[in-house]
């Protein structure tokens, strides 16, 4: 398997694209703070003419992935749009109307959840006779832990309930911490034996709908190159839509000194190959 590439910083490969596809948690916040290198490179590739969407797991649509920017420190300038799993959950849903859903909510609960489907009319019931299960994250992300909700996932896939997963991602780093998501969940469905929809990365819906949003440049696949923190999304999502890659260390994994060896082995072990690699991402 071939090493990625080490450049030092965003500038020395900029002029071979034309659009950045990039992730948020854990390439320009850590959920506490920006990482200020990180948006002054999204920054100064759009003053040279470039577009950026931002590109997430985040299991709520747009609006409120971007109404925490500010209060972190990302700038309106680093990015064009941004692009979430719930946008994408949100359209799978517009499209299966009039069917019942079981809501398997994260910690805020009805309240923050609803952005996923207010408005589109289904009714909502607490069991599994529902018509799909429609996972948002678990519980108590703080103190449950996935295997807890074997037994309970169990019995919707016995009835061939197929489950809406609308984050991907199995964690994810918040300050110094790695909490569970409903990619967790999904993964011990699918070893059940169910039918997971997964509208966010790294499959194709979520890029679908990011390149749909953006205007401008025509977007040839080779000038399209995706940024991210999880070689199991960000790098395998570039991979399956045929772009190119940047791997990010500032997220899921924590790396030592030897960084390159490090990423190397770490991408090997996913069966992954990353274009470039870089500690963070920076101009």
């Amino acid at each position: 398997m071939t090493r990625p590439q080490f450049p030092s910083g965003l500038a020395a490969i900029a002029d071979r694209y034309d659009t950045i596809l990039c992730d948020v948690w854990g390439v320009i916040h850590n959920g506490r703070r920006a990482f200020t290198e990180a948006c002054d490179a999204l920054v100064a590739f759009r003053k040279q003419g470039g577009q950026v969407s931002l590109i997430t797991n985040a299991p709520v649509p747009e609006k409120q992935v971007v109404r925490y920017f500010e209060p972190l420190g990302v700038p309106d300038a680093a990015f064009d749009i941004c692009v979430s799993s719930g946008d994408a959950t949100r359209a799978e849903l517009a499209a299966r109307p009039d069917i019942t859903v079981w809501r398997m909510g994260g910690d805020e609960g009805w309240e923050h959840d609803r952005f996923l489907y207010e408005g589109l009319g289904h009714t909502f019931i607490d069991n599994e006779n529902a018509d799909l299960l429609l996972c948002i994250g678990l519980r108590d992300q703080v103190n449950d832990q996935p295997e807890d909700y074997r037994a309970e996932l169990a019995g919707a896939v016995q009835r061939g309930i197929p489950m809406l997963c609308a984050n991907p991602d199995k964690q994810v780093r918040v300050g110094g911490k790695l909490y569970w998501c409903a990619g967790a969940l999904a993964d011990i469905y699918e070893d059940l034996g169910g039918q997971v929809i997964y509208p966010g990365k790294p499959y194709a819906p979520i890029y679908r709908l990011a390149i749909e949003r953006l205007t401008g440049l025509k977007r040839a696949p080779q000038r399209i190159l995706c940024i991210g923190d999880s070689p199991a999304t960000d790098v395998r999502g570039a991979r399956l839509q045929g772009f190119d890659s940047l791997y990010v260390g500032t997220g899921l994994k924590e790396h030592g000194a030897n960084f390159e060896a490090e990423v190397t082995d770490l991408l090997a072990d996913y069966g992954e190959q990353a274009t470039y690699a870089m500690t963070g991402l920076r101009w």
